[in-house]
C-alpha cells in the first residue's frame, strides 16, 4: 500500500492497470495536484472518484469505507461527505479525462479470436441515450430533456458516443453531451481515431453520404446498413449479385440479401438487409461473409449493457451539476476500460478463447472484493491475477443461437412496441439462411422487413 495519508488511494487489483505513477502524472499535467500535503491528497481523490463508479450503489461514506475496510490501525481520517465533495471539486474532470484517454485503445492481442476480418480490425460507432442524471436546474440547462410520446422524459440523459473494438468491446474513444446534438456530429469528433487498419461497422443512422465520405477520408474501410429510402445509382453488376455504386462521392459495393431465421418449432421470420461497403473486391470479400460480419455490430449494444447495467447497475448518476457529471462519466469509462483490459489479457492466456465467453459481471464482482480487501494493489503484474483467474474459472459456453424476446421496461421508450414478425418467446434457432439478391431490388420499408411464417403443422 502507499504510505500515510495516501493509503486510501487505491482500487484493489485494478491499481495495477491504473498505477500511482499514472495518476500522479495526469494530476500534474492538469495542474490539479495539491501544493501542500493534505489529509485528503489529490491522488486519493482520483481513486475515490474511480471507486464511485466501481461501487455505484453506495454513498460517499460507504465508498470511503470500502477503500479503507482493510486499513485498520493506520490512523486514517474519516472525512465527512462535505470534505469528499470538496475533494472531488478540487480534483476536477481533467485528470479523469486524461486517465481515460491513456487507457482507451484496442485491447486485443494479435491472435485474439473474433477481432479481425481479413487484415482489418473491426470497430463500430454507436450512441447511447439511456444514462440518466439527476433532474436539477443546472443539469437541465446543460442537457435539456428528451421528448417522448406522452410528454418529456422523467430524467435528463447524457448522449454518449463511443468507438468500440467489437471483438473485445474495449473503448477506443468517447465523447458525450446533450442529446440536442445529433449522433453523426458526435461521431465526427472521433473520426481522428480511425486509420487504414480498421473496418468500421455502422447502422442505418450513419449512412449519410457526407459522413461516409468523412469516414473514407480517414483511409478506414466501412460496412454500413442503408436506409430503405436511399436510391444510389448502379454503376456495374458483379457476379456475386452485388453492385458498384456511389454514395457521397465514395465508390461503394452494395449487397442486398434476404435473411431468414428458422426456429426449432418451425417459426420462420426475417427481412431484407442492404449493406454498402468500401471493400470492392467481391472475390476477396464475398457478399455472404460480409452479411455474417455485420452481425458483429451488435457487440456495441453489449458494450452499453455492461456499462449501464452491469457496472452502473442502471442507477442515476450522482452529480447535480455539469462539471461533476463530466468527472463522473470519465471515471466510469476509465473503470470500464480497465476491466476490459484485464479481461482481454486473461482470456489471451487460453489460446482460441473468444473474449465473448468472458463474464463482465464476474470481473466487476471480483474487482469490488479485491478493492475492499486492498489485495494485489502493487506487485509484479500478472495476466491472470485475481480478476483474471475468476473470469477464466467462470467462462460462458459458446453463445447459443436463439431468439430473445424484447422486454422494454420504460413506457416512454420508442422501442416499447414489439417488432412486427418477431417471436414473443425465447426460441432456439435451428437455421439461418442468407439469400443474396441479384441486381438492385426495391428494399422493404421498416414495417415490411420482418415477415413471419406460421409454424408448420
Amino acid at each position: 500500500m502507499a504510505a500515510g495519508v495516501f493509503a486510501p488511494g487505491h482500487l484493489g487489483e485494478l491499481t495495477q492497470v491504473i498505477p500511482f505513477d499514472l495518476v500522479d502524472g495526469v494530476l500534474a499535467d492538469a495542474r490539479a495536484a495539491q501544493r501542500r500535503l493534505r489529509l485528503l491528497p489529490s491522488r486519493v481523490g482520483v481513486y475515490f472518484v474511480l471507486a464511485l463508479g466501481l461501487f455505484p450503489g453506495k454513498g460517499y461514506r460507504g465508498v470511503w469505507a470500502e477503500l479503507t475496510a482493510a486499513l485498520d490501525g493506520l490512523g486514517l481520517t474519516v472525512p465527512s461527505p462535505k470534505a469528499l465533495r470538496d475533494l472531488r471539486r478540487r480534483v476536477g474532470a481533467a485528470p479523469l479525462k486524461a486517465l481515460f484517454e491513456v487507457l482507451a485503445g484496442p485491447a486485443a492481442w494479435p491472435r485474439t479470436p473474433g477481432v479481425r476480418f481479413g487484415r482489418y480490425r473491426t470497430v463500430s460507432f454507436d450512441g447511447c441515450k439511456t444514462i440518466k442524471v439527476p433532474d436539477t436546474p443546472r443539469n437541465r440547462a446543460w442537457l435539456g430533456k428528451m421528448n417522448a410520446a406522452n410528454g418529456e422524459t422523467g430524467y435528463p440523459v447524457i448522449q454518449l458516443m463511443t468507438l468500440v473494438e467489437t471483438g473485445t468491446r474495449a473503448l477506443l474513444g468517447a465523447v458525450f453531451g446533450s442529446t440536442a446534438t445529433g449522433e453523426q456530429d458526435w461521431a465526427r469528433q472521433l473520426l481522428p481515431l480511425l486509420d487504414e487498419s480498421m473496418l468500421v461497422l455502422l447502422d442505418r443512422g450513419f449512412d449519410a453520404g457526407t459522413f461516409l465520405a468523412q469516414v473514407a477520408a480517414t483511409r478506414a474501410q466501412f460496412l454500413v446498413r442503408l436506409t430503405a429510402t436511399r436510391r444510389p445509382p448502379v454503376l456495374r453488376h458483379l457476379s456475386d449479385g452485388s453492385i458498384l455504386s456511389l454514395i457521397g462521392g465514395v465508390k461503394v459495393r452494395i449487397i442486398t440479401a434476404q435473411v431468414t431465421v428458422t426456429c426449432h418449432d418451425g417459426t420462420r421470420y426475417g427481412g431484407v438487409y442492404r449493406l454498402a461497403t468500401t471493400l470492392l473486391d467481391h472475390r476477396a470479400y464475398p457478399a455472404g461473409a460480409l452479411m455474417r460480419l455485420y452481425h458483429e455490430r451488435w457487440q456495441h449494444e453489449t458494450t452499453y449493457l455492461a456499462l449501464r447495467h452491469t457496472l452502473l447497475t442502471g442507477r442515476v448518476l450522482r452529480s447535480g451539476d455539469p462539471a461533476g457529471l463530466q468527472q463522473e462519466i470519465w471515471a466510469l469509462l476509465a473503470v470500464y476500460q480497465a476491466l476490459r483490459i484485464v479481461i482481454t489479457d486473461a482470456v489471451a492466456t487460453v489460446p482460441g478463447t473468444d473474449p465473448d465467453q468472458a463474464s463482465y459481471q464476474t470481473a466487476v464482482d471480483t474487482a469490488q472484493t479485491l478493492a475492499t480487501s486492498a489485495r494485489n494493489v502493487t506487485g509484479p503484474a500478472a495476466l491472470t491475477g485475481g480478476i483474471g483467474c475468476a473470469v477464466l474459472a467462470n467462462l460462458h459456453p459458446p453463445r447459443r443461437p436463439r431468439v430473445c424476446a424484447r422486454k422494454v421496461k420504460s413506457p416512454l421508450s420508442r422501442w416499447n412496441k414489439h417488432p412486427p414478425g418477431k417471436p414473443r418467446t425465447y426460441l432456439r434457432i435451428t437455421k439461418i439462411t442468407t439469400a443474396i439478391q441479384h441486381g438492385h431490388p426495391q428494399p422493404a420499408t421498416r414495417r415490411q422487413e420482418c415477415v413471419t411464417t406460421a409454424r408448420s403443422p
